[in-house]
């Protein structure tokens, strides 16, 4: 992986609004006056992100700013409301049905809670052969030694595949989604806070096991983490999500060495480190506006120190202060 190699996979301007379609009556009462417009959630606003072949990036911001949103849309789980997916430079929209079969398999994702995403009533075996099978990818008469060797590639002990989930640990069963996603065959993989559910000490087994899986197979992550320590050890390059918007995007050590927006500064604040000693922590100030009715201008200038009146008309545009560092801040301005 270079730096000024072409996106494998890339987002283009996406945005995403959830809300309730109105049936007919709830037209009716709309076009009489009768009833007001159900809440819409602006849960991503014009996000441009890109992947390089083999490349890991981290991307954080607190509960509910749009992160896992991003990762479905990236991963051709949903549609975007508006904006692009590129799969090498194609356009998702664009594919024909073949093509987007392909990209399919190609992008696979790995859920948070591990005993959610398994179906209790299938075996190991069952789970991990499932979608080789509907996909044609290997033969019946493989069955054994190919779900063994997916089930060998994510750590687990092959022996155990006529067992159920709820037989199993939580970071057993999450070794299981994993040797699941990669039994089709994916070159990338949009991992959803997917060591968070763990202990400790099992988040750092997963963790160097994503890490072997990628010199092993080629392949290119999207981590998705709140958790800013596994991201500075597993990532590349780390983008900060805000309410819907990724305020900065960095290389993983020009980050946490000279973080330029307020909200990043905030957060790396919050990180404990042994080399600092005893000290007091300071949680960012305010709540996370609702993404119903978000802020004017820059989402985060209600909680922002270094607020501005333009802060609160005007949408920061991120510009390059650094190279490979961009920022959507103000301040860069003055």
């Amino acid at each position: 992986m270079t730096a000024t190699a072409a996106p494998l996979i890339e987002a283009r301007n996406v945005s995403q609004r959830f809300g309730a379609k109105p049936d007919l009556a709830a037209k009716i009462a709309l076009k009489l006056k009768l009833a007001k417009p159900a809440p819409v959630v602006h849960a991503l606003d014009n996000v441009s992100l890109s992947i390089r072949p083999g490349e890991v990036v981290g991307l954080v911001g607190e509960s509910g700013c749009g992160k896992s949103t991003l990762g479905r849309a990236i991963a051709g789980i949903t549609s975007p409301s508006q904006g692009h997916i590129l799969w090498k430079g194609m356009d998702r929209s664009a594919m024909s049905k073949g093509e987007q079969h392909q990209f399919g398999l190609a992008s696979q994702m790995i859920f948070q809670n591990p005993m959610a995403a398994l179906n209790p009533r299938m075996t190991v075996e069952q789970l991990i052969w499932e979608a080789p099978r509907a996909h044609g990818l290997a033969r019946s008469t493989e069955r054994d030694a190919y779900v063994d060797k997916y089930l060998m590639l994510a750590g687990f002990d092959p022996a155990m595949k006529k067992r159920y989930p709820h037989q199993f640990s939580g970071g057993q069963r999450q070794r299981v989604n994993i040797a699941r996603a990669l039994a089709v065959q994916p070159k990338f993989l949009v991992c959803d806070e997917s060591v968070a559910a763990l202990d400790v000490s099992i988040q750092a087994q997963v963790i160097n096991l994503f890490m072997e899986l990628r010199d092993k197979l080629d392949l290119t992550y999207l981590f998705v983490s709140h958790d800013l320590g596994v991201v500075e050890h597993i990532s590349d390059r780390v983008a900060i999500m805000y309410l819907g918007r990724i305020v900065e995007e960095a290389p993983v050590e020009e980050v946490f060495r000279r973080p330029n927006h307020p909200y990043t500064k905030a957060l790396l604040a919050e990180v404990p480190r042994i080399e600092h000693g005893k000290q007091q922590f300071k949680p960012v100030d305010g709540e996370l506006p609702s993404p119903i009715n978000p802020p004017t201008g820059c989402h985060f200038h209600p909680r922002c120190p270094f607020a501005m009146d333009r802060c609160h008309m005007e949408v920061p545009v991120r510009k390059e202060i650094a190279p490979g560092h961009l920022s959507a801040c103000h301040l860069n301005d003055e």
